[in-house]
């Protein structure tokens, strides 16, 4: 995708991006602010949160809000609470950009465990819903509203040894069709799942320690689809499941 966007694309808007301290999840964040939207920052790690807030405030962007949250423990009454709290702070919500997930390691099903699928469950789809479910009545009202779920490849192409990573990623697939359904009538409200593919993140590396970076697209190629399915410009497009390839050629 070549298209540019004018550095006011998203302005007047308030998009919330979890796992916002690194890889896609930091990546998004900036590349919101510097087109106008204010941020929530959603980590679990306040320091990580201090960094990415203080990157935003030192170009003179949009001041964000960063709320930390562990998306393993959350609760309902938690995640309520996280609504209203960006309802008290910034009036509004008109985005949500799902990049944090959980992974522990490759490893063939015999040596997986319960507490391992679960664990990959809670941050990697349970989250996501109920994230979403909370923030639905903001979003509601948005003039313009888009969801952005983060997905895998191996969520939609399963393989050996993604077990419960590649199985609760193929589960948010599931999860963005269910509510893009249930909610199509909503004409101001969107959502899609972006699989990204290979490009240089921090999971990247845990998944494919062998694989090169030059074999990989860089987060900066993946930021003009990420504003394309955030802002105006995909209005009227929900339910639909976007696979990139941004390797070199």
């Amino acid at each position: 995708m070549k298209q540019m966007f004018e550095k006011d694309y998203l302005a007047g808007r308030v998009i919330l991006v979890t796992g916002a301290t690194q890889g896609i999840g930091r990546e998004t964040a900036l590349a919101a602010a510097r087109h106008g939207a204010t941020v929530v920052l959603l980590a679990r790690g306040v320091k990580g949160l201090e960094k990415v807030y203080d990157e935003i405030v030192a170009e003179g962007l949009p001041e964000p809000l960063a709320i930390p949250l562990d998306l393993l423990k959350a609760s309902d009454d938690e995640f309520n609470t996280l609504a209203f709290q960006i309802k008290q702070a910034v009036g509004r919500l008109d985005g949500i950009v799902h990049c944090a997930a959980h992974f522990y390691a490759l490893s063939p099903l015999v040596d997986q465990r319960i507490d391992e699928w679960m664990n990959q469950y809670r941050v990697n789809t349970v989250a996501p819903f109920a994230l979403t479910r909370a923030c639905l009545p903001l979003l509601k009202v948005a003039e313009d509203g888009a969801v952005v779920f983060v997905g895998e490849s191996h969520g939609q192409h399963p393989a050996a040894y993604w077990g419960g990573f590649g199985a609760s990623k193929s589960g948010v697939a599931y999860l963005m069709q269910v509510a893009a359904s249930e909610w199509d009538g909503f004409s101001n409200l969107r959502l899609n799942l972006l699989v990204p593919g290979s490009v240089n993140s921090p999971q990247r590396t845990r998944t494919h320690p062998g694989e090169a970076k030059s074999e990989r697209g860089e987060l900066a190629d993946l930021m003009p689809h990420m504003l394309y399915w955030l802002g105006s410009a995909s209005r009227g497009r929900s339910g639909e499941i976007i696979e990139l390839d941004l390797r070199p050629a």
